[in-house]
């Protein structure tokens, strides 16, 4: 059973070496088109030099300091890519996210991964652009929720509803597949 963050204290002291921030907010555009903009940062409790380079980072400075936009359709095609690196730990990084305009035309859905996977290769691209890509996704559907509200009832060739097993809410065995899809509920898979 799942507990809450609160009962994660043991007594055991711990030292904040690293804090990674990462914030995603989703719009509906003026053009018809809706986006979902991703920043992440890293920063250190202690002044950072980078392997291989001659400055140092302060305290609580950020050494990324990340930005990714992605503008997409109500199909989920993206239309386009921007990205921005306001800190970075090597002067090389700049130019790390020019290989995701290779995403425009591509849609955000099944196979998502694979295909950032094969179009942005890791010695072209910024690690941290490119990991961000996956919550994105998630964060793309979940800004046109209310838009695709009517695909809760999307079904596949044999007619079951798509929803059902898609995650621990919708399991076979789960309340809200008995309230909704009473037919498609399997009381030996319910947990109680």
């Amino acid at each position: 059973m799942a507990r809450s963050y609160a009962e994660l204290s043991d007594g055991v002291v711990r030292t904040k070496l690293h804090d990674r921030r990462i914030e995603m907010e989703g719009y509906e555009r003026s053009d018809g088109l809706y986006e979902v903009q991703a920043h992440l940062t890293d920063r250190k409790t202690s002044a950072f030099t980078p392997p291989g380079d001659d400055r140092t980072v302060a305290a609580g400075a950020p050494i990324h300091d990340v930005h990714v936009s992605l503008v997409f359709d109500s199909n989920l095609v993206i239309h386009a890519v921007h990205t921005a690196l306001d800190a970075y730990p090597y002067r090389s990084c700049l130019g790390g996210g020019d290989t995701l305009q290779s995403l425009v035309g591509l849609r955000i859905g099944a196979g998502w991964n694979s295909e950032i996977r094969k179009r942005l290769p890791a010695c072209d691209t910024c690690t941290h652009m490119k990991e961000i890509l996956t919550p994105m996704a998630s964060a793309a559907y979940q800004t046109l929720t209310a838009l695709r509200s009517h695909l809760i009832d999307e079904r596949d060739a044999e007619n079951r509803p798509v929803k059902i097993d898609s995650c621990h809410a919708y399991g076979a065995g789960r309340e809200m597949v008995r309230r909704l899809w009473p037919d498609y509920y399997r009381a030996s898979d319910d947990p109680a």
